[in-house]
């Protein structure tokens, strides 16, 4: 018997192939992300559940918002880190999410400036384009099951 809810046993979000229990969810509780890459996850992660206190914490105070309302957000399906770097105490990461649109998908893709300020590290802001996607039916389903689109979701 285990004590653990079922989002904690589950993969977690952000892609990395672990439980969200040993992933992101230390990083949502408190302790730091070690990298630019593991910070873009946790949050993705926080966009996936939610977090909007999270969030706003790890946002870089010169330009966090007053606010966040994320009842609006899309359902969000998977991360793919395309590029990450660090350099002293700033990085960047290059990711493409990807999100259900009613009875479609869309993406988000951004390259997102990182800085540590006292041991942790900062969201600043990021370079973002945003479109529709148009999965073909033998490329693998967005929803991030690993199965073909056709035999998937389409």
């Amino acid at each position: 018997m285990t004590d653990q809810s079922p989002v904690e046993q589950q993969r977690c979000p952000c892609g990395s192939g672990e439980a969200y229990l040993a992933c992101c969810q230390p990083f949502h509780q408190g302790s730091p992300a070690p990298t630019p890459e593991a910070l873009m996850r946790s949050r993705y992660c926080a966009f996936v559940f939610k977090l909007s206190d999270y969030l706003q914490e790890t946002w870089h105070q010169s330009t966090r918002p007053q606010s966040m309302n994320l009842d609006p957000s899309p359902e969000w399906t998977s991360l793919h880190i395309l590029d990450h770097s660090t350099r002293g105490d700033t990085g960047t990461v290059h990711f493409r999410a990807v999100y259900r649109l009613g009875d479609g998908w869309g993406y988000l893709e951004e390259t997102s400036n990182f800085a540590r300020e006292g041991g942790r590290w900062f969201y600043v802001s990021g370079d973002t384009t945003e479109g529709p996607l148009k999965p073909g039916r033998n490329e693998p389903c967005p929803c991030g099951s690993g199965k073909k689109y056709k035999a998937c979701c389409l």
